[in-house]
């Protein structure tokens, strides 16, 4: 466990163990839940499909490819979750493949038109 206060900035950084240069690793969904064996129910998302969902989130700069950083503020679940859990999904892509996700951002899916 990680202990930290309400609404302290959270810094975290994922890691590609990979020696491969030419990838390149980011957050694509990160979901907070008082229940660590389910995201479903009383879930908190983050970012979603890329797209940040908490005002509070923010991603950094990093000098390595292999390297995803963000932050956000710390929460809790109504008063009665002492403990919040996170799960985060990355997505790893081809260094300079610009029709990738890693490249596109937030990924929003487009309603679809309902006209005739």
């Amino acid at each position: 466990p990680y202990f930290i206060g309400l609404n302290q900035n959270l810094y975290l950084q994922a890691c590609l163990h990979n020696s491969d240069p030419h990838l390149k690793v980011v957050v694509d969904t990160c979901v907070a839940s008082p229940d660590p064996q389910d995201f479903n129910t009383l879930a908190y998302y983050l970012v979603r499909n890329g797209c940040p969902r908490d005002s509070s989130y923010a991603t950094y700069f990093s000098p390595s490819s292999h390297f995803a950083r963000f932050k956000f503020n710390a929460f809790e679940f109504m008063s009665r979750h002492p403990s919040v859990y996170l799960k985060c999904q990355m997505l790893v892509c081809r260094l300079g493949d610009y029709s990738s996700h890693c490249y596109r951002g937030c990924s929003a899916r487009a309603k679809r038109d309902t006209s005739s």
